[in-house]
């Protein structure tokens, strides 16, 4: 995978540069920010409601099922007087034509996204400093 070059613009701005792409964030207003982008937190969130979502288009394409009305909602719960995680809930909204076999399948097939699939106590991070 290629590196992720993170950059500093100004105020409370970190925008990442990966591949042909920049992606911005900042920070709420409450939070010292301008607010013109999310915030890291909203986009890792965003990523696994995106990771989910792409495991239903997949799953619903291959079986020719439209996805014109669907929608994904994810919601994140907090351990009490914490910032941790303690539940996320992924819920995929479908037309009434979507055929009920399909529920349970495409519930794993969104189980199977990569994002979600990281989210594990035993991942090792590893955070260094070095000069340019």
């Amino acid at each position: 995978m290629e590196p992720f070059e993170i950059i500093f613009p100004e105020n409370k701005k970190i925008d990442i540069k990966f591949k042909n792409f920049l992606i911005q964030t900042d920070q709420s207003k409450q939070n010292g920010g301008d607010e013109t982008a999310p915030e890291p937190f909203a986009l890792f969130l965003a990523s696994l409601g995106s990771c989910a979502g792409i495991y239903a288009k997949v799953f619903c394409d291959s079986r020719k099922i439209d996805t014109s009305d669907m929608k994904l909602i994810l919601e994140v719960f907090f351990k009490e007087k914490q910032k941790l995680l303690h539940r996320i809930e992924i819920t995929l909204h479908v037309g009434q034509d979507f055929p009920e076999k399909y529920i349970k399948p495409v519930i794993k097939a969104m189980a199977g996204c990569a994002v979600k699939n990281q989210l594990h106590p035993d991942i090792e991070t590893e955070t260094r400093v070095v000069y340019a």
